[in-house]
């Protein structure tokens, strides 16, 4: 079943899943084969039940399956996140299962940290290079200034270069430097050498072709490998590969890595709760092992290592970065339809359409929290 061969909607069945699903819904504002950009048009007879024993995996599989469609997917995600269905949208063995493996296993051991890479960040570079903007950054965008995408990634990447008071000869790590945006931005702006680790392949090969000529290493190895002094070391949009059980590790890392007067910047995604769990669609489809951190576990595993400077929370510019990424993929998506599958956009689209309705929610936040060893003067950190 297609999009191009639907004609409309099925009608409502009678039966108890579906009396049960518009029982959770009431109130959300958000109805059954409404009329509204942010109503759930059911196409498939089995999605109800399908939902109501998968949970959010069942939702998004059935959404890639075809099974129902939504104008606004990320308006529907925030209705249904601020009625409280965030919570009882995870089954229990769904809860079970994740808390029985992150507590028997480490889901993010230097053994398995290549596994993201070769699951998402390797799927393609045409298909992220249509998705992102010129610079390349898969991070959240500052858009306190900005009006378009590349102007707000452009801006994080200078944020994040002056929190980190970058100067003329300094020597930056870049921990999961992505495609190499903060790291040829930083060598060709603030004159710093930077050394750049990625645990994909793709991403790699990438960065070291878009840094070329510049004062930058890019190296495929893992964080817990690394070796030797920098004056400056930088993090964003890697921390939640981290993993709850590695928190202490990664931080003792930075301690031992970082010069005495050196500063961290850290950028990532955080969690409103400090909970050891995963959205199984998410963790099956896009970013397997990812765990978000909330503000307390950053803070304690932290405070044996480094000194908090300061903590700037601009979680609702995700929202715009992530519509941003949306719109690039509806609109370039035929320069690429013959190498991906009609499942693989319909996976992007509400990827990227409910994670833009969790922020705008406020059920994600984004955090960049500077840090330092053993500096005497003031941190005044720049907004």
């Amino acid at each position: 079943m297609t999009s191009d061969t639907r004609i409309g909607p099925i009608a409502l069945p009678d039966t108890r899943a579906c009396r049960v699903v518009e029982e959770l819904l009431d109130g959300s504002g958000v109805a059954l084969n409404g009329d509204a950009p942010h109503d759930l048009r059911v196409y498939h007879p089995d999605f109800f039940s399908r939902v109501l024993h998968q949970g959010t995996l069942g939702l998004g599989e059935a959404y890639m399956d075809g099974w129902w469609e939504c104008e606004r997917i990320d308006e529907l995600a925030c209705r249904l996140l601020r009625h409280g269905l965030g919570e009882r949208a995870h089954t229990p063995s769904e809860r079970l299962m994740y808390r029985l493996q992150a507590g028997f296993f480490n889901l993010q051991s230097k053994a398995r940290a290549y596994i993201v890479g070769e699951a998402h960040y390797d799927l393609g570079n045409d298909l992220f290079e249509r998705m992102l903007d010129p610079t390349m950054c898969y991070s959240c965008g500052y858009w306190k200034e900005a009006r378009t995408l590349h102007q707000a990634q452009r801006a994080k990447l200078e944020l994040a270069c002056r929190k980190l008071e970058l100067g003329p000869g300094m020597r930056v790590l870049d921990i999961g430097c992505g495609w190499g945006s903060f790291a040829e931005h930083a060598a060709r702006h603030h004159g710093v050498e930077v050394v750049g680790i990625t645990i994909s392949r793709e991403q790699a090969t990438l960065a070291r072709e878009r840094c070329a000529g510049l004062p930058v290493s890019i190296e495929l190895q893992d964080y817990r490998d690394l070796e030797g002094t920098f004056d400056r070391i930088v993090s964003i949009g890697m921390f939640e590969h981290v993993g709850h059980r590695n928190y202490p590790a990664y931080f003792a890392t930075v301690e031992r890595l970082l010069a005495a007067d050196g500063l961290f910047l850290l950028h990532t995604i955080g969690s409103n709760h400090s909970e050891i769990t995963a959205d199984p669609w998410i963790n099956k489809y896009i970013f397997p092992n990812g765990v978000l951190p909330s503000a307390m576990q950053i803070a304690e595993a932290s405070e044996p290592h480094l000194l908090m400077e300061d903590w700037q929370n601009f979680g609702p510019d995700y929202d715009k970065t992530l519509m941003a990424w949306l719109a690039n993929v509806d609109a370039h998506w035929p320069e690429i339809a013959h190498r991906y599958s009609e499942r693989t956009r319909r996976m992007f689209r509400y990827y990227l359409a409910v994670c833009a309705g969790a922020f705008r929610a406020r059920h994600l936040q984004l955090w960049q929290v500077a840090f330092s060893r053993d500096r005497a003067q003031r941190y005044d950190a720049p907004r």
